[in-house]
């Protein structure tokens, strides 16, 4: 599932496997959109429980989610912009752009932010507390 923070400020849930569902979630948070998502694909596979007795197996799957950084830093608010971007060694103002969506990102630059995102993750689970 996709998450993506939409024209009007909104967000959008939407799936982009190769299932022949068409789910969607929107919502004024991603919390929100997520939830939408989540029971737009409960209504379809109680609709396909209903008409063939079963459902098809993706329909009880958990999402895997994907997210633009607009939505991934309002979900995930506790992630100070700048202190990441300082952290990535990526400049504090364009990562505040790429979070507004005002600014092209690059693969290269989206891959790095993946990687660094995925590397203090490693570096939190490492952690142990005296």
């Amino acid at each position: 599932m996709t998450i993506e923070k939409d024209s009007d400020g909104t967000f959008i849930a939407y799936n982009v496997d190769e299932s022949p569902y068409t789910l969607i979630g929107r919502g004024g948070t991603v919390k929100e959109a997520k939830a939408d998502f989540m029971n737009s694909m409960q209504e379809v596979k109680a609709s396909e429980e209903e008409r063939e007795g079963a459902a098809a197996p993706i329909l009880s799957a958990a999402p895997v989610f994907k997210f633009d950084l607009s939505s991934l830093f309002e979900y995930y608010s506790m992630l100070n912009v700048s202190a990441f971007a300082r952290y990535l060694g990526i400049n504090e103002t364009l990562m505040r752009q790429y979070k507004k969506g005002n600014t092209y990102i690059s693969d290269a630059q989206l891959q790095k932010i993946e990687n660094g995102m995925h590397q203090l993750g490693a570096d939190f689970l490492g952690l142990r507390l005296v």
